[in-house]
């Protein structure tokens, strides 16, 4: 499985590195609330929580959907080359109309596919689209079915919240993080860059990751990102910029961002660097219990699902087309190896995956689930 970035006719220089202070922020944001994805960024995100006043992290937590289980769009820089400040990237968030804004926010990723409301309907005007968006919503708890009802009756008055939460969290924390990776961050957009001048993009595209790669048939050229769900986007699409942004981020590691959103820019955000995983003890008899657990190629990629958030079983059924029994069958193999938490949000049952007990299987199965 893989996303592809159609590329065909595409001149090579509208493809460009430049890392991305909004970015980098949602990538930061995202550590604090699943610490557990990074354990080389530990220690730095317990200081970094620590630090906080209580106030910011209540308000964090309410916004946290934003940047837990998958990036919003609206967290991910919208022009072609990223602004140099996280000021100017913010005021290009402001310049997104409701319906787009909304949409972006609202949005939650399962199996791969994006699921707005309605059918592509805006909430904003459409009944159903509007009770869809509510009700998935709901499924996610109270914090995030409270912001969706502010955000469906006074877009502008949360709009300007989010922008005021993010700019508390510069100021809290980012601003000096910012300082101590932004030039880390240039000097490799510039290696791309000149990589692709100097050898081809080919070379570039495996020095950002061996699992981005360039493919090239009959059909025409595409950037290949290979990842445990399927989509695909064009880099020339209709009042959009033309071409595909890079993005280098020090929070990154194990993910691979990809935006390939209709009506959006594609956009890869890339980690600069790997931290090393330690794998603590366990007994031999549990670990191979677990692993027999994921020799199923169909939980494989429900772990792809719970890694990042907590669902229930319909809607994991729904967004991997299997039946509620099916989806039932695979989480009590998951449960009885001891790999699953569970919640109960009112009549929702929720499972997501324990990443803790999962990164004691080893760093390449927890990274290709994260990626």
């Amino acid at each position: 499985m893989s996303v592809d970035i159609v590329i065909t006719g595409l001149p090579e220089e509208r493809i460009v590195f430049g890392p991305s202070p909004l970015a980098e922020l949602g990538a930061a944001l995202h550590v604090l609330s699943e610490p557990g994805h990074h354990p080389g960024l530990h220690g730095w995100a317990t200081t970094t929580a620590a630090g906080l006043k209580p106030d910011l992290l209540s308000r964090m937590s309410e916004a946290e959907f934003l940047w837990r289980s998958t990036r919003s769009d609206i967290l991910l820089p919208k022009r072609a080359m990223p602004s140099a400040t996280l000021a100017e990237e913010l005021d290009e968030v402001d310049e997104l109309d409701d319906e787009t804004y909304v949409a972006a926010a609202l949005e939650i990723n399962a199996s791969g596919c994006t699921l707005r409301g309605g059918g592509g309907r805006s909430p904003l005007v459409d009944d159903d689209a509007r009770d869809a968006a509510l009700e998935r919503a709901s499924a996610r708890g109270p914090r995030q079915l409270d912001f969706a009802h502010h955000l469906l009756k006074d877009p502008a008055s949360v709009r300007a919240w989010t922008r005021r939460l993010l700019e508390d969290c510069n100021e809290a924390f980012f601003a000096d993080v910012w300082q101590r990776v932004r030039l880390q961050l240039a000097a490799d957009a510039r290696e791309k860059t000149d990589l692709t001048r100097r050898k081809s993009l080919a070379d570039a595209l495996k020095a950002v990751s061996p699992t981005v790669t360039l493919k090239e048939d009959a059909r025409g050229r595409s950037i290949r990102i290979d990842k445990l769900t399927s989509g695909s986007t064009e880099a020339t699409q209709p009042g959009v910029d033309p071409g595909v942004t890079f993005v280098p981020s020090a929070f990154g590691w194990p993910h691979l961002i990809v935006r390939h959103a209709p009506g959006w820019r594609p956009l890869v955000e890339y980690p600069v660097s790997t931290p090393e995983l330690r794998p603590g003890p366990g007994a031999s008899e549990l670990a191979e219990k677990r692993l027999m657990a994921l020799a199923h190629p169909v939980r494989i990629r429900l772990c792809w699902a719970l890694a990042r958030a907590p669902y229930t079983t319909s809607e994991l059924a729904k967004g991997f087309d299997l039946t509620a029994p099916e989806v039932s069958r695979h989480l009590k193999a998951l449960r009885e190896a001891g790999m699953l938490t569970t919640q109960r949000h009112g009549r929702y049952v929720q499972h997501q995956l324990d990443v803790t007990v999962v990164a004691r299987l080893g760093s390449d199965f927890l990274e290709s689930i994260l990626r």
